[in-house]
């Protein structure tokens, strides 16, 4: 266990520059710099990236926690935070706690304990409002930690001592919105972009070491470009697609990062287009919106692409995280609705796996993006949005039945906010996925008048489904594509899920409750009532020997909203301003 410092209260005063210090680190004068080895191969002990390795698994090797003694968790510690949004995932490093801190701060903390070490604060300029940032995850490197600030500023923090050490201006503040990963020496962010503007539709690559730009990706295709042609005759700088959720996964063998987009905007084909048939129902079309990119780390180059949703009339993103998994691929036909007959059925590969907010499940090689095999997730319905066209090729299209065709058309379509921005966890012993999820759908109204596209639009239950069933956790096997709900509830939930070698799956829900599942069964193992809604977050770590787990709690914006409009009567008032930091455990 650390030593804590005992201070003289003169060192205890406060100034406020760019930054506060209140204590000297805990490990203080013998900090080791997190090199490329380190965010490759991190210690089980830390959680480095926002699902703790480059492949996104959220898995952790701990297993001090366990199915014996999970029952035994009690809280460690508990530290209140700033009002403001709150859709986070901390680093933690070497027994400190990295957080952004709602109102858009950044805090290290004692992770055995919560007390401040230092927080860094900007001066944020008129028109800049800091308590709707919602960022998803800082970066560390070296001896730096990296802040994507809503005044559009990367800003790169001394992680020793909270001081700026360097900030590039990036775009106008749509970086706030997104998360970084640092990757071959690079610091890289996602953002979102305005309606019908392309502008700050980018993924960009900074020198982690001076803030340079090394290069932009445009996540619209311009004309003369791949995929260029796929928007009709729209203008160029209308071309509106962001890859502004989850932040990319990273394979440093081939040197690619993997990212997804989320839909077009404006929102409606009719309000993008003046017309529902302008352009294709199947892909390639408005590329690369609700796609996968493969690109080169390096340079920015794109590699290959994957559309999983063409043509969204229906702000279907498909922008979360990309799972890396080495698998044996044999989808079994029962449970799976769409395969590549090309498939050798058993034959192990790298493979990519997405599940995206809308619905739909996929995999696809990781080397080429070859489609392999994909099943609408969760669950078939004549209401689903998208389809496979070709099982060969992979080419995807929209249900033309859920198309709005006219000013006024309502739709009921599938799904919606069945995923929001929380993460879903793989456990690699297990060759199995677990994915909490929402049994919704959207009830949505054209409206070409309005900026968006759309009128009224709000998030039903799926016709014919247990609204005792809402919110569930699906445990996906990857070499088959089999489904097994293992757990369920009414109330909804946003809280990222986590697996570890102690075969347990942790998750928290909007109703304040955080919960430990046997991995295979779903059984509740434990449970624990904390103050607010648990939002994004969860993760695990271990100081001194002792293994911690951790959630924050606060409101989100969309992703929380939506399935709380649904559901609130299905539990006791939501407690949405409550944000704070909840640690657990063993006694």
């Amino acid at each position: 266990m650390m030593k804590r410092l005992l201070l003289p209260l003169a060192a205890l005063v406060v100034a406020f520059v760019s930054h506060t210090a209140a204590q000297e680190s805990p490990a203080a004068g013998a900090f080791v710099p997190v090199t490329d080895a380190v965010l490759q191969r991190p210690s089980p002990d830390d959680w480095l990236h926002i699902s703790r390795t480059y492949n996104q698994h959220r898995f952790s090797p701990l297993d001090q926690i366990k199915k014996s003694n999970v029952a035994q968790l009690r809280m460690a510690w508990s530290r209140g935070l700033p009002a403001g949004t709150q859709e986070s995932t901390p680093v933690v490093y070497r027994g400190v706690m990295y957080v952004i801190a709602p109102g858009a701060s950044v805090q290290a903390l004692d992770a055995t304990n919560g007390d401040q070490i230092w927080e860094y604060r900007r001066t944020y300029p008129q028109g800049v409002t800091p308590t709707l940032a919602r960022g998803k995850s800082l970066g560390i490197y070296e001896d730096m930690v990296y802040f994507g600030a809503p005044d559009g500023y990367l800003v790169a923090i001394d992680a020793q001592t909270g001081k700026l050490r360097w900030e590039t201006k990036v775009d106008n503040g749509q970086i706030t919105a997104g998360g970084l990963l640092v990757a071959d020496g690079k610091v890289i962010s996602n953002r979102t972009c305005e309606q019908d503007k392309r502008q700050f539709c980018f993924i960009a690559a900074h020198d982690a070491n001076t803030g340079r730009e090394v290069w932009k990706f445009y996540t619209t295709a311009a004309p003369g470009e791949p995929g260029g042609d796929t928007w009709g005759n729209l203008p160029v700088e209308r071309r509106a697609a962001g890859p502004w959720g989850l932040p990319g996964s990273y394979d440093p063998v081939r040197k690619i990062v993997y990212w997804g987009v989320a839909n077009p905007n404006a929102y409606t084909r009719f309000k993008r287009h003046g017309g529902y048939d302008v352009v294709s129902n199947t892909s390639p079309s408005e590329l690369y919106s609700n796609s996968t990119l493969a690109l080169n780390v390096e340079t920015g180059k794109l590699v290959w692409y994957f559309q999983e949703l063409p043509s969204d009339d229906w702000d279907a993103d498909h922008n979360q995280e990309r799972l890396l998994v080495h698998t044996r691929v044999a989808p079994d036909p029962k449970f799976v609705k769409w395969i590549n007959p090309a498939i050798k059925p058993g034959a192990e590969q790298d493979v990519i796996v997405t599940v995206g907010e809308g619905g739909g499940m996929f995999a696809v090689a990781q080397q080429t993006g070859q489609f392999l095999w994909a099943r609408p997730f969760p669950f078939d319905d004549p209401n689903v949005n998208m389809t496979v066209v070709d099982v060969t090729t992979g080419k995807t299209g929209v249900n033309p039945d859920k198309l709005f065709k006219k000013d006024g058309d309502t739709i009921t379509g599938c799904y919606h906010n069945t995923r929001g921005l929380w993460q879903i966890a793989y456990h690699p012993g297990k060759n199995a996925l677990y994915v909490p999820f929402h049994d919704q759908c959207l009830s949505m109204e054209a409206v070409h008048s309005s900026t968006t596209g759309y009128g009224r639009r709000t998030g039903v239950f799926r016709p014919g489904s247990d609204p005792k069933k809402y919110m569930n956790i699906g445990r996906i096997d990857l070499a088959t594509g089999e489904m097994r709900v293992i757990y369920s509830q009414p109330q909804p939930t946003n809280g990222s899920a986590l697996v570890t070698a102690g075969d347990l799956v942790f998750f928290g829900d909007l109703n304040r409750r955080f919960r430990a599942l046997d991995a295979d069964s779903g059984k509740v193992l434990w449970e624990n009532v904390v103050g607010g809604m648990i939002v994004n977050s969860t993760i695990t770590y271990a100081v001194g020997g002792r293994q911690y787990v951790a959630i924050f709690t606060g409101a989100a914006q969309s992703a929380t909203a939506g399935p709380l409009g649904l559901a609130v009567k299905m539990m006791a008032p939501p407690v949405g301003a409550q944000n704070a930091i909840y640690v657990f455990a063993l006694p």
